[in-house]
């Protein structure tokens, strides 16, 4: 009996997101390591998530404090927040939501742990 699995389909969110990740690698000179993400979404973290849709923490086990991310939340449908679903792997955590309706599983976001949640420079004076 075939393995009924989800649909995984990568966001335009999570595209930049990407983008955002390999400049910042790059920068840091560690190109390679944004490869090697690139390798693990493909080989692992897409495949496990078509299987295991429900495999991440739900979102709002922790959810955020401050007002920003509050009002963002408060702005989705409803009960789309409770969908949400985050993802560990490595040094990259990933945003999701899964259907049941369609059994589709939407990367939302993806971010390095190092990264800045907020891009200071461009928001401070020089």
């Amino acid at each position: 009996m075939a393995e009924d699995l989800y649909r995984v389909e990568l966001t335009a969110s999570f595209l930049k997101r990407l983008d955002a990740i390999e400049v910042f690698l790059t920068d840091a000179g560690a190109g390679f390591a944004f490869d090697d993400l690139l390798a693990n979404l493909r080989a692992t973290v897409i495949p496990n998530l078509a299987r295991f849709p429900r495999m991440g923490r739900r979102y709002l086990d922790h959810p955020p404090q401050s007002a920003e991310a509050l009002a963002q939340l408060g702005a989705l449908p409803a009960g789309a927040a409770n969908a949400l679903r985050e993802y560990l792997h490595g040094d990259y955590l990933l945003l999701y939501v899964a259907m049941e309706s369609t059994r589709t599983v939407y990367l939302l976001s993806i971010r390095h742990h190092r990264q800045l949640t907020f891009d200071f420079a461009a928001h401070w004076p020089s």
